[in-house]
């Protein structure tokens, strides 16, 4: 399903124009420093610096007053200054070259900062969806794929659920709003499966004979 996307887009983050009926709903990405935060761990790695400094303050205060032992943070404190910064300018890259696309048939995403793909995925290909939401409202939305469907792990990431290596469930990854988005999905996907025709079968009468329905 994922297709390279080199030519130019004829509708913001699709490869193709929708066919005729095809509605988009909603489009967005994913929020930056909410991106670093879940996908890159990057408080994880200022708290990991940020500890590291305290250790060294604390190591060395023994053999010094505190005042004098002070100063020997600053290098870890910077390193980690660094690392939180490249983390995020990744995440922002990363956020500004993707365009999440629901519509009223299916999801698309368009990622990749080097190489560009959008994947697509057709609600009857899309066997349910799970929700992960954070106090700030923003979210994560992750697919599980119907059937053989098979996905790369490294070419989605970081739009997939994390350590799902066997079987990667593409996500819609730190999206502001996620509740209302994942809201939203459940409506436009129920709508299209209330499509499918209805068999209309003959109502019975008491004595048993069939009765055509009007």
């Amino acid at each position: 399903m994922p297709h390279d996307d080199f030519a130019v887009e004829p509708v913001r983050g699709l490869p193709e124009r929708p066919p005729e009926g095809e509605l988009v709903l909603w489009q967005g990405r994913p929020a930056a420093y909410a991106l670093a935060r879940d996908a890159l761990n990057m408080n994880w790695v200022a708290g990991y610096f940020m500890l590291l400094a305290v250790w060294r303050v604390g190591v060395s205060s023994a053999d010094m007053p505190f005042l004098e032992a002070l100063p020997l943070a600053i290098p870890f404190v910077v390193i980690g200054f660094v690392a939180v910064a490249v983390l995020y300018g990744i995440a922002l890259i990363l956020a500004r070259t993707t365009v999440y696309t629901i519509t009223t048939a299916r999801v698309a995403m368009r990622i990749g900062a080097a190489l560009t793909v959008t994947l697509n995925l057709p609600f009857a290909k899309i066997e349910s969806a799970d929700l992960s939401l954070k106090s700030d409202g923003s979210g994560t939305i992750a697919f599980t794929t119907a059937g053989d469907t098979r996905l790369s792990f490294l070419i989605l990431w970081p739009h997939v659920r994390p350590w799902k290596m066997r079987k990667p469930e593409p996500a819609l990854r730190a999206i502001p709003d996620a509740a209302n988005v994942a809201r939203l999905f459940a409506d436009a996907a129920e709508a299209s499966f209330d499509a499918p025709e209805i068999a209309r079968r003959p109502a019975r009468a008491a004595g048993g004979s069939a009765v055509p329905a009007e």
